[in-house]
C-alpha cells in the first residue's frame, strides 16, 4: 500500500473531492504542501472553497483528468470499477488508495489521534470533543462529517499534536484508522446492506477498541448493552460514562466513571445537568443544543476532554456556545408562523431522539416529514421506524432514498405508511415534492412546528418553502 509522507509533498488526486470528508483531507493535504487535484460531478459550496485555496478541480469524471504526474489517488466507496477516472489510474499504475486508508495514514502523523465512533451521535460529539480543545487552548486538527459553524466548515487545522476525527463503521472503514484516544457511544443495528446481524457490528465495534495502544484511552458508554465484552482484557485505559435520570436509583451515579446526573431543561429543550465523577460532583453543566442524547454525548465528550488535561471551565464554555452542526435539528426559518427545522436523522433511535427532544420546543403540534434511506434500512427496521415517528403529531412520508441501492420491488413508504396507521398515526404520503409542500402549506398552521428528517435530499422541501 502506498504510504502518505508529510516530509516528502506528492500529487494527489481526488476522485469525488467534494464530498464531506474527502474535500477536508485534500485541504489538510493542501496546507502541508502536497500538489493537490481533484473532481466531482458538479460544483458546490465545497468545491468553490476549495478552487479558492488554489486547489485544481475539474467537473464531471473523465479519464483526461487522469495525468501522468499524479502520484496517488484516492477514491470512496461511492465510485464504482467502471468510472473512467478509476480506470485510468489503473491504466496509468498509479497507486489507489480509498478515503479511510489515507485518513489512517494521516492519524499515523499525529501523537494523539482521537476517533469518535458510534452508530448515533458521531458528528456531535466530534464537534463538541473539538471546541473543548480549542477552547481550552490545545489547538487540534479536525475532521468532521458536516459542516461545523464553529469552525466555518468541517476541516480545522491545528498545529499540535491532537487530531480529532469521526470515525464511522459502516464497510468497516474504521478499522483502517489509528487512533490513540477512542469514544464508543452506541452500539445499534444498521448498516444492514453491510453487516449481518447486531453481533457483526459489535465485533466491528471491539475490533476497534483492540486499535488503542496500552497508553491510549477508551471512553465507552456503560449503557451499552454487556459493554463489558467490547473491553475485556483491552491493554488501554477503559472509561465509562452514563447518563443518570430521575427513574434510576443514586446508586446509579457509581456504575460509571463519568455521569450526568439532576437534569433538567430551558424553555428550549437545552439540557443542564451536574457532572460527576466516580460519584463526586465536578460541575454543572449548562448545553446550547436539545435533548438527552446530547446530553450523552457531552459527556462522553467531557469525559474525553478532562482526561487529556482539558479545564472545566473550558469545558462548560465549549458546550454553552456549541448550538449543533448542520443538519442535526438545525433551525431553518420561519414561515406562516410555522418554525421549520431539519434534521439528519435516519434511524430509529435517531428520529426517536429528535422527536423526543422536539417536544421540548415550544410548538403547537409537530410535523415530521420523513424521507426514508435505503431499502435495506427501511425493510429491516420497519415496524421501529413506525414506533420512532408515532412520536409526531403528524407524519408526511416521502418516497425512500435510494442512496447506493436499486429498488428491490418489495418495500415502499407505502409500507411504512401502513404501520403508522395501524398505531394510528395521522400519516400521509405523497411521490413528489411539490405535493409534500403543497399539502404542508395548507394544513401546518401558526405556532406548528415542521422538521424535515433524513439523510438524503429532504432537506429541500423546507427550504423551498422558506424561499432558499
Amino acid at each position: 500500500m502506498y504510504k502518505i509522507n508529510f516530509n516528502q509533498p506528492v500529487h494527489i488526486h481526488f476522485i469525488g473531492i467534494g464530498g464531506i470528508s474527502m474535500s477536508g483531507l485534500a485541504e489538510l493535504l493542501h496546507s502541508k504542501g502536497f500538489k493537490v487535484s481533484g473532481s466531482d460531478a458538479k460544483n458546490s459550496k465545497i468545491t468553490n472553497h476549495l478552487s479558492n485555496l488554489g486547489i485544481q478541480i475539474s467537473y464531471g469524471q473523465s479519464a483526461a483528468n487522469i495525468t501522468d504526474d499524479i502520484d496517488v489517488a484516492v477514491f470512496t466507496a461511492a465510485v464504482k470499477a467502471d468510472n473512467p477516472e478509476y480506470q485510468a489510474v489503473l491504466e496509468h499504475n498509479i497507486p489507489l488508495l480509498d478515503r479511510a486508508e489515507l485518513l489512517g495514514q494521516i492519524m499515523l502523523h499525529y501523537k494523539d489521534a482521537i476517533g469518535i465512533s458510534g452508530t448515533h451521535g458521531k458528528t456531535t460529539t466530534t464537534s463538541m470533543i473539538s471546541l473543548m480543545l480549542i477552547e481550552g487552548g490545545f489547538d487540534p486538527t479536525v475532521s468532521v462529517g458536516g459542516i461545523l459553524d464553529n469552525i466555518e466548515g468541517n476541516i480545522r487545522i491545528g498545529e499540535s499534536e491532537h487530531f480529532i476525527v469521526e470515525s464511522c463503521e459502516y464497510t468497516n472503514s474504521f478499522l483502517k484508522f489509528n487512533p490513540v484516544n477512542e469514544i464508543i457511544l452506541n452500539i445499534e443495528a444498521d448498516h444492514l446492506d453491510f453487516f449481518k446481524d447486531l453481533d457483526d457490528v459489535r465485533h466491528s465495534f471491539r475490533l476497534f477498541a483492540e486499535k488503542v495502544p496500552s497508553h491510549g484511552n477508551l471512553i465507552i458508554n456503560a449503557s451499552i448493552p454487556d459493554y463489558e465484552d467490547l473491553v475485556k482484557d483491552l491493554p488501554c485505559h477503559v472509561i465509562t460514562y452514563n447518563v443518570v435520570t430521575s427513574d434510576d436509583d443514586q446508586d446509579a451515579l457509581y456504575k460509571a466513571d463519568y455521569t450526568a446526573s439532576n437534569i433538567t431543561y430551558d424553555d428550549h429543550g437545552c439540557g443542564n445537568y451536574d457532572l460527576y465523577y466516580k460519584g463526586e460532583f465536578i460541575d454543572h453543566i449548562a448545553l446550547g443544543v436539545i435533548g438527552i442524547h446530547n446530553i450523552s454525548n457531552s459527556v462522553a465528550a467531557a469525559a474525553l476532554a478532562l482526561t487529556l488535561g482539558v479545564s472545566i471551565e473550558a469545558i462548560k464554555k465549549a458546550l454553552k456556545s456549541f448550538v449543533g452542526t448542520e443538519r442535526r435539528f438545525e433551525y431553518k426559518g420561519n414561515v406562516g408562523g410555522v418554525n421549520i427545522f431539519d434534521d439528519y436523522a435516519h434511524h430509529p433511535t435517531e428520529i426517536d431522539a429528535t422527536l423526543s427532544a422536539a417536544k421540548r420546543y415550544p410548538h403547537n403540534e409537530i410535523w415530521c416529514v420523513f424521507q426514508p434511506h435505503t431499502y435495506t434500512r427501511t425493510k429491516s427496521l420497519l415496524n421501529e421506524f413506525a414506533e420512532a415517528l408515532s412520536h409526531s403529531d403528524h407524519i408526511v412520508l416521502a418516497d425512500i432514498y435510494a442512496a447506493r441501492e436499486k429498488n428491490p420491488g418489495d418495500i415502499s413508504s407505502r409500507d411504512l405508511q401502513k404501520k403508522l396507521q395501524e398505531l394510528g398515526k395521522n400519516t400521509y404520503y405523497f411521490p413528489s415534492f411539490d405535493e409534500i409542500e403543497n399539502f404542508l402549506l395548507q394544513n401546518c398552521t401558526n405556532g406548528d412546528l415542521l422538521i424535515t428528517m433524513g439523510a438524503g435530499d429532504i432537506v429541500n422541501i423546507g427550504e423551498s418553502l422558506l424561499g432558499k
